[in-house]
């Protein structure tokens, strides 16, 4: 049986166990960075490029001509200078066919520590249910990591509410052996119903409420509003492309 881990914050990802074995990766960060990706996806960004800082995010843009691309970022949630903030709505307008350089404190971390395992995907609530899909594929033989990518170091509520979503869409179409940590998110989101208040209530929703950005914590607390299923691959979150 497949068996379902769930690790809280992306300090406790090994990049070198992630690369031993046969190990599915998927990554959240509910509020902003997975959420960023998947929406600028859906409104027709051609890749997502997650960076470790914004040293490389400013290296990477110089691969790129002018207006091939979007500069986003944020450290500690304060805005970068020269970048833009990354968030759905200020990027959902000027997205279309560019490329999203993306530097963030946790999300675009995590996606990278974890790159190394056979197939990285990346969550949010916006498309938990499509990930679960794919991910149904999977056989006995491969373990899935959960990976909430936390908040520099602590744990996330808000992470830990869409890990427990994901994991609701996954037990709905299959059995999986899950992990103490994974049946207490599950049991949490079961016992929550308002996404909307529960993003709120967290750290990093109160702090973007205070600077009115209300917005998109709605748009995070979606659910199932995209059927895309982004894939990291060589360095880039692409959307993956189905084969019938």
């Amino acid at each position: 049986m497949t068996k379902i881990h769930l690790l809280m914050k992306k300090e406790e990802v090994c990049e070198e166990k992630m690369a031993d074995g046969n190990k599915i990766a998927v990554v959240l960060d509910i509020l902003l960075a997975t959420t960023t990706i998947v929406s600028a996806l859906k409104d027709g960004a051609k890749e997502v490029i997650p960076v470790l800082h914004s040293n490389e995010a400013i290296e990477q843009a110089k691969l790129y001509q002018q207006g091939e691309f979007i500069l986003a970022g944020e450290l500690d949630a304060k805005p970068i200078d020269g970048f833009v903030y990354p968030s759905p709505t200020l990027i959902r307008e000027s997205i279309n066919g560019k490329t999203l350089i993306l530097s963030t404190t946790n999300g675009t971390v995590a996606l990278r520590k974890s790159s190394a395992a056979n197939k990285v995907y990346v969550a949010s609530m916006l498309n938990n249910p499509a990930i679960a899909a794919a991910i149904q594929k999977v056989t006995s033989e491969q373990t899935i990591l959960i990976i909430c990518s936390g908040n520099s170091g602590e744990t996330s509520l808000e992470d830990f509410y869409g890990a427990g979503h994901l994991i609701d869409c996954l037990v709905k179409n299959n059995v999986y052996e899950l992990t103490d940590a994974a049946k207490t998110a599950l049991y949490f989101y079961r016992g929550q119903t308002d996404a909307y208040e529960i993003l709120l209530d967290s750290y990093v929703g109160k702090l973007l409420a205070k600077y009115e950005q209300q917005q998109d914590i709605r748009i995070a607390a979606s659910k199932g509003i995209t059927e895309i299923v982004p894939i990291l691959k060589d360095g880039k979150v692409v959307v993956e492309t189905i084969s019938v």
